[in-house]
């Protein structure tokens, strides 16, 4: 079992930076892959990037790939989002998730956050 709760989200400018956080619970998550994924109202919820158990491998969605930085630290159960040159369309919630294996599907992951909020204005 693990639970995950994510932190760190806020409003911030266009162009601006925020680094979200993810501590998982439970003894298995150095043993999971975890993801990140975000929801905009009205649209589906969407990958945003991944990171294998050891942090050796990672993946990005295109539209935040060389932005967006994906990283863990399993000494501390914690996973990390950091966010730059942030723009309006990456207003969403963010969520983390954890997995057996990281890829970008949703139905991939077994454990869900509750999601952060964060504001992208322009």
């Amino acid at each position: 079992q693990v639970q995950l709760a994510e932190s760190g989200g806020g409003l911030v400018q266009a162009g601006g930076s925020l680094r979200l956080s993810c501590a998982a619970s439970g003894r298995t998550f150095s043993n999971r892959a975890m993801g990140w994924f975000r929801q905009a109202p009205g649209k589906e919820r969407e990958f945003v990037a991944s990171i294998s158990w050891s942090g050796g491998m990672t993946y990005y969605a295109a539209s935040v790939n060389r932005r967006f930085t994906i990283s863990r630290d399993n000494a501390k159960n914690t996973v990390y989002l950091q966010m730059n040159s942030l723009m309006p369309e990456d207003t969403a919630v963010y969520y983390c998730a954890a997995g057996n294996i990281g890829t970008q599907y949703p139905r991939d992951y077994n454990y869900w956050g509750q999601g952060t909020q964060v504001t992208v204005s322009s």
